[in-house]
């Protein structure tokens, strides 16, 4: 079984920290609104997906417009964390959804080899070909079939900083990894230590880890390891554990220490920078720590909370990695030919423009007007992701086995836990690291 992704973790947290409810798992229809075409009038499409709170309110407006544009009704099914297991019984119990948001590669992979999937309509391949770069088709094909289409995408590239902090240490936005530890030194000497590292969330460390040998060892290399045709003993892993070590290690840069950060998980990291008692001057994570400053702690995005991008390290390129949540249609649909209409809609910019203008999100569609984005911040962001075009690389934790890349106190969650209790061993570590994935992939 898959484990829940590290998006659907950290969006669950979100919508908690942020919002402090948590929605039932009962089915919600959207309101019907007029129909410009009614061509499925009289039918109801079925859409299953992990989003809470904010974020699964936001996307009910996507399809409200879906509605409008259609006649057709719509029923949001919240999945809970493991997609895998809820769409497996669904189908069992022949109630499948027609629609699934799938937050995961690996996931996604195991749906179509299991035989779940429709493929991609002419009309939503032609026109996610022309709003897509191509390594979003990639992300969503499996055995050259295009199955998943990639809807929201999240940016798991930025550091974010409060420029207050920044102001009363000296320091400027670093361009280099190097300088980035130098500036947190400087930040920990002014009286506030670098980073809030959420240690106790294990997918956090996997996100640093991913930053840095992105950048350190390229993309190529990355994509061997992800698929484990390069071995967790290499050497680019090595090095990769060694930079990240040095960063463990230092009390400066690490608030409170290792134990701390083990105590700590990722609302509270972002708390830890941007609550009413900051105890650092960084947090680390993807572009949906904005979405807490302003929500949970009321910062203005610009001007309380700002980000830069996750700097080069060693000379490498600065690195942009990313999730995202992919649409596919189940064989076993009831309705799945105005499921398919659905993705058709999601492929063009209409459908990314209602969430965009409704914030909280951000589309891989490079057609979408940026403007569409309701800040400044999030415009910067989005402009980011279109930006690195196929240089993107997906979270490789989130293209692994469950048993390596994504089950809390198991493989790699939990070796890097322990390395980041005691980075003294790197090749150590690494050695551990290939153990547990050889027993994962099976090879």
């Amino acid at each position: 079984m898959r484990r829940p992704s590290k998006t659907t973790r950290r969006t669950a947290a979100t919508a908690s920290a942020a919002l402090a409810l948590a929605l039932g798992a009962t089915a919600c229809g959207n309101a019907t609104g007029p129909a410009s075409s009614g061509e499925l009038s009289g039918q109801t499409v079925t859409v299953a997906g992990v989003w809470t709170g904010s974020e699964q309110q936001n996307f009910k407006k996507v399809l409200d417009a879906f509605t409008e544009k259609t006649g057709a009704k719509t029923v949001f099914v919240p999945s809970g964390d493991n997609v895998s297991t809820f769409v497996g019984s669904k189908i069992e119990g022949g109630n499948a959804p027609d629609v699934v948001l799938v937050p995961q590669v690996g996931v996604l992979q195991q749906f179509a080899k299991e035989g779940w999937l429709q493929p991609l309509s002419d009309e939503a391949t032609r026109k996610a070909g022309s709003t897509l770069a191509p390594v979003w088709k990639n992300y969503g094909t499996v055995d050259g079939t295009y199955y998943g289409l990639y809807f929201k995408a999240a940016h798991k590239s930025t550091v974010w900083y409060t420029p207050e902090a920044f102001a009363q240490a000296g320091v400027s936005e670093p361009t280099s990894y190097a300088d980035m530890l130098k500036a947190g030194r400087t930040l920990a000497d002014s009286g506030r230590p670098a980073f809030a590292i959420a240690g106790e969330d294990g997918w956090t460390l996997t996100d640093w880890f991913e930053n840095v040998y992105l950048s350190q060892a390229g993309p190529e290399k990355y994509d061997q390891l992800a698929q484990h045709k390069l071995k967790w003993t290499d050497d680019s892993v090595v090095k990769a554990l060694t930079t990240l070590g040095d960063l463990f290690k230092d009390k400066q840069l690490v608030a409170g220490g290792a134990q701390t950060a083990l105590g700590t998980d990722f609302p509270s990291s972002v708390a830890q920078v941007f609550g009413p008692d900051p105890k650092a001057g960084m947090v680390y994570e993807g572009d949906f720590v904005g979405g807490i400053a302003k929500d949970q702690f009321g910062k203005k995005l610009g001007k309380d909370a700002k980000f830069f991008p996750f700097p080069a390290v060693d000379g490498g390129k600065a690195p942009v990695v990313s999730g995202g949540d992919a649409a596919v249609v189940l064989k076993d649909a009831k309705n799945g030919k105005a499921g398919m209409k659905l993705l058709e809609f999601l492929s063009g910019s209409e459908a990314a423009e209602v969430w965009a203008r409704a914030g909280g999100f951000l589309s891989p569609n490079k057609e979408l007007d940026i403007a569409s984005y309701g800040d400044e911040i999030t415009r910067s962001t989005a402009n980011s992701l279109i930006a690195a075009g196929d240089s993107i690389r997906f979270d490789m934790s989130d293209q692994t086995p469950a048993a390596f890349g994504g089950t809390r106190g198991a493989g790699e969650w939990k070796l890097l836990q322990d390395f980041l209790r005691d980075p003294s061993d790197p090749r150590g570590t690494a050695a551990k690291l290939e153990a547990e994935a050889a027993k994962a992939y099976g090879n």
